[in-house]
């Protein structure tokens, strides 16, 4: 296996959960309504640092699909599918299109975003009296 290369994408981008490799900017976000086994999908124009598992004929709820798994070029976690190709006419435009799972990516103000809880005891002003 040769070497891979790893992008770093600019501005707001979806990242794999389980290793933060950056897979695919917001801007290339198409549709938020879509769904999978595990729960919701996201439809994305682009998708980078990944590799592409055989294609097969799967059957999807909007009909029958040649598409095949995508996989985290880093850690290796299955993180959707790409449509290679559509057999009903009006699925046509997701073709060459990903799915990324949600529950496998991060948004990256999800990422970034760091919570500080207090745990200090903290008395009440009926306390003081």
């Amino acid at each position: 296996m040769g070497r891979f290369f790893v992008m770093e994408l600019e501005g707001r981008s979806y990242r794999c959960k389980f290793c933060s490799t950056h897979l695919a900017l917001a801007d290339d976000l198409i549709s938020r309504s879509f769904h999978c086994r595990r729960g919701k999908a996201y439809l994305f124009n682009n998708v980078v640092n990944f590799t592409l598992g055989a294609p097969e004929e799967r059957m999807m709820l909007s009909g029958l699909h040649t598409v095949a798994d995508i996989f985290c070029c880093c850690c290796g976690q299955i993180i959707g599918w790409k449509y290679e190709s559509a057999h009903e006419k009006s699925q046509k435009y997701k073709e060459g299109k990903f799915v990324l799972e949600r529950g496998r990516i991060v948004d990256e103000v999800e990422f970034s975003t760091e919570f500080y809880i207090d745990s200090r005891v903290c008395v009440s002003d009926g306390d003081e009296a």
